[in-house]
């Protein structure tokens, strides 16, 4: 069954991340989620050694809200920490961050840490970086795999990365790392901008086995249906290929957090229920 999510950030966020939704204390956004008709919420979280982790989960449960997945979509914009930072003490605090959210995952019973662009990008040789990013994965999804967890690798467009812009080339680069709980985070905005088509990189993802998660949001990052993206085909395309994960709002909150959640949620959960995928 695909299930539909959106993203909302945890209090610790030291700022307003640019792609969050929902307004109010972190339970009311919990509420509207679940008034919403929402089936989870993907977490924003840049130290959740910070938070009350038993009673967040108290929370969402009691809603009958699931966890997505964890995003460290936070960490650059907010924290100042990316994997690759020319900082070794940056880069190294950034790490046990993504230890942390493989470790906050694990007890929100989220199957998914997201990877975009907490990555950071190249410092000097692209290659030597994303041998770098290889291992660093690698070693992660060790760490990852035992507690069933799994890290999704988002293509980012070029404006906001400099490593891995569509899905072929880092389905190639999942390929090298070679681990099973590295797969890919597929964002309808960024495939918008990277991509030639709307449904091959998901086909290619499917195909592979290696399509975690799914991001939504139209070419403009306002809410699907507010701009030029055919969702349908792409829905489409998951329903056929057997897509069985989230769909998680990630966009702009335009016209404001609250409307940016119900516009996204008004449009498609009636795609999904005439492709009687579910």
């Amino acid at each position: 069954m695909i299930r539909l999510a959106l993203a909302i950030q945890t209090p610790e966020v030291p700022k307003s991340v640019p792609v969050a939704l929902l307004q109010g204390s972190f339970e009311e956004k919990l509420q509207k989620a679940a008034a919403l008709g929402y089936n989870g919420v993907e977490i924003i979280s840049t130290n959740p050694a910070e938070l009350d982790q038993q009673a967040l989960k108290a929370q969402i449960q009691a809603l009958g809200l699931e966890v997505s997945a964890i995003a460290s979509g936070g960490m650059g914009f907010a924290a100042g920490l990316t994997l690759l930072n020319p900082d070794p003490d940056i880069a190294a605090l950034a790490y046990r961050r993504l230890l942390a959210l493989i470790d906050f995952a694990h007890f929100l019973e989220a199957e998914v840490v997201t990877i975009g662009t907490f990555r950071g990008r190249a410092v000097g040789d692209k290659s030597a970086s994303l041998q770098k990013l290889g291992e660093l994965l690698q070693a992660a999804c060790q760490v990852a795999a035992p507690k069933g967890v799994r890290l999704a690798l988002e293509p980012l467009n070029r404006f906001e990365g400099d490593l891995l812009h569509t899905v072929a080339e880092t389905l190639a680069f999942i390929e090298q790392v070679g681990h099973p709980a590295l797969g890919l985070l597929i964002d309808t905005f960024h495939v918008n901008i990277e991509e030639a088509s709307y449904t091959q990189p998901y086909q290619q993802a499917l195909a592979a086995g290696r399509l975690f998660y799914a991001h939504l949001g139209d070419n403009n990052r306002r809410p699907p249906g507010q701009g030029l993206i055919d969702f349908k085909a792409i829905l489409t395309t998951l329903c056929e290929g057997g897509y069985q994960g989230w769909l998680s709002a990630e966009l702009l909150p335009l016209p404001d957090p609250d409307q940016a959640a119900r516009l996204t949620i008004e449009y498609i959960r009636p795609l999904l229920g005439a492709l009687s995928c579910n």
